[in-house]
């Protein structure tokens, strides 16, 4: 499966922003469906993940309450909503797909976008 994210840009603090994660090349119901961050000079992290059928969604703590992950499989589409934006959310953000199960660690997703930059201004 090919993924293409979309919907990066800059904002200021406490703003939004919607990322779109397209899916083309195979069934996309089949994938759990990850979100991924990499901060300038950290590693990446998990950031939220949600299983096919959309009845598990897991995020980490720090975004917890103001990001919304959510799925369109008539559009073969992961969505990340971000509300209330802080600059420590600022890094290049990458959706990933799994054929296991919604986890947080990486090596659980065969397939990545090639990410998209969100930058946080205060």
């Amino acid at each position: 499966v090919q993924l293409t994210e979309s919907g990066g840009g800059a904002v200021q603090a406490g703003g939004s922003l919607r990322l779109s994660c397209g899916a083309s090349g195979d069934i996309f119901s089949r994938y759990a469906m990850g979100w991924f961050r990499r901060a300038p000079g950290k590693e990446r992290e998990f950031v939220g993940c949600i299983n096919w059928s959309s009845k598990y969604i897991d995020y980490m703590d720090s975004v917890k309450g103001r990001f919304t992950i959510s799925r369109d499989d008539a559009k073969s589409t992961v969505y990340l909503q971000m509300n209330d934006l802080k600059p420590e959310d600022t890094a290049v953000y990458y959706c990933a797909a799994s054929l296991t199960l919604c986890l947080k660690g990486e090596a659980q997703y065969g397939y990545w976008g090639q990410g998209t930059q969100v930058t946080v201004f205060s």
